[in-house]
């Protein structure tokens, strides 16, 4: 108080007596009241709920499954005692254990086969979705088997339950190679073409055309690969050795267009395009544009493109064909073109292109697999335009040898299976 009486004597003032309540303007922040707010402290509750996992499966459970089973408890009484308790007649399902009956053993309540624990059958379920947990194929589920445990048909319920799981199945590599079905081999040159573009190469677009006779090839630079441009070019050479009764191509935007199919009708000739995405089902088109492309790149700088070009095709109409072994050039027109080499006397054609057929096709049995499928049998077929690599399909109609038309959620497709 002496301290405040000190502080205040310098200044003139008179006390008066004012409640506590009013002394707002005194202090506001200090001294203001407030309305006071009491807190809940009364302890909530709160209930959660989460889905637990199927446990693993313990030799208890073995234990019990195994002591109410009416197949595995007489086994275990044979094992045990020699015989069984029951006076029932030998049920199908007993012969299976009885051919094993001296390697089986009893431990803890468990049969065992060797080392392997045989699993009664209300636990054989879980046991191969807590097996499959790790999806690793059906090779490694089986491996994995074969140490822990066994019951009569495992590896088949092996085999169902990976080839039942959507996700493996979505995600697994193509199947193996379907048998090699060779093309018709056309009897007269000209009688079947195989066509297709290759490039770009050096800015510039090739219309390749291939005859499956002889195998001679046409080749045309395009500045447009438009399908008016295509029905020009394709125009030119039926003008020089006639129309043709078949022409093969791949599915190209010019190649499937209104205007091609109508242009193919209008002339008599049998369009057909090879499987989407297997560029093999049109591969004498397909290998010849690999050759050509080799040759051009390799003596790039040396001359034009169409220099390069012509002297490339006068070599290769001359060279005996490696599966013919005989030269395009003679196939094609009966005689031997105007060069500096000698050409080797053509053999018989049709002979040797048979056995080639052949020996392609053995060579790659060992690696195919035969497939057949029936019209409306599910499957799944590959997928190539989005991410999901495998799709629900049913087969709709077969169109070849391994060809098949399929129903799809998106659309109608058509492709080797």
């Amino acid at each position: 108080m002496q301290r405040w009486a000190l502080l205040l004597s310098a200044h003139t003032y008179e006390i008066k007596y004012r409640k506590s309540t009013l002394h707002g303007n005194a202090d506001g922040l200090s001294r203001l009241p407030l309305p006071v707010k009491h807190q809940d402290s009364a302890q909530k509750e709160i209930f959660y709920f989460e889905q637990v996992e199927n446990t693993p499966i313990t030799a208890t459970q073995i234990k019990k499954a195994t002591r109410v089973d009416p197949v595995l408890s007489q086994v275990m009484d044979l094992v045990m005692h020699g015989k069984s308790r029951q006076t029932s007649p030998v049920s199908p399902d007993l012969v299976t254990y009885m051919s094993r009956r001296t390697e089986l053993s009893v431990q803890s309540g468990c049969l065992l086969w060797g080392r392997r624990v045989i699993i009664p059958p209300p636990l054989r379920s879980q046991m191969l979705e807590q097996l499959h947990s790790g999806h690793c194929g059906i090779v490694r589920m089986k491996e994995i088997a074969r140490s822990y445990f066994w019951w009569p048909g495992l590896d088949s319920a092996i085999e169902e339950k990976a080839k039942a799981c959507m996700s493996c199945q979505g995600v697994r590599n193509a199947p193996q190679w379907a048998p090699l079905h060779p093309w018709h081999w056309s009897e007269n040159p000209w009688q079947c073409i195989y066509i297709d573009f290759a490039g770009p190469l050096e800015g510039s677009m090739f219309l390749v055309a291939v005859d499956a006779h002889s195998k001679w090839p046409e080749v045309s630079i395009m500045q447009s690969t438009t399908a008016e441009s295509t029905i020009q070019k394709l125009r030119g050479l039926f003008s020089r050795f006639g129309l043709p009764e078949q022409l093969v191509s791949d599915n190209g935007p010019q190649f499937v267009s209104q205007e091609f199919q109508n242009f193919m009708k209008a002339n008599g000739i049998h369009h057909i395009t090879s499987a989407p995405y297997h560029p093999s089902t049109n591969g004498l088109a397909e290998r010849f544009v690999q050759t050509m492309k080799h040759a051009l790149k390799s003596a790039r700088g040396q001359h034009s493109i169409q220099k390069r070009l012509d002297t490339f095709l006068l070599s290769y109409r001359n060279t005996p064909h490696a599966t013919t072994q005989a030269s395009p050039v003679f196939l094609m027109m009966g005689r031997q073109l105007r060069t500096c080499f000698d050409l080797v006397k053509p053999s018989e054609p049709r002979q040797i292109v048979q056995h080639q057929q052949q020996y392609q096709i053995i060579r790659r049995a060992p690696k195919a697999k035969d497939r057949t499928f029936s019209p409306g049998q599910p499957i799944l077929a590959r997928n190539y335009t989005s991410r999901a690599k495998w799709v629900l399909a049913t087969i709709i109609t077969q169109t070849g040898p391994v060809s098949y038309t399929v129903w799809t959620a998106e659309n109608l497709t058509g492709g080797d299976m």
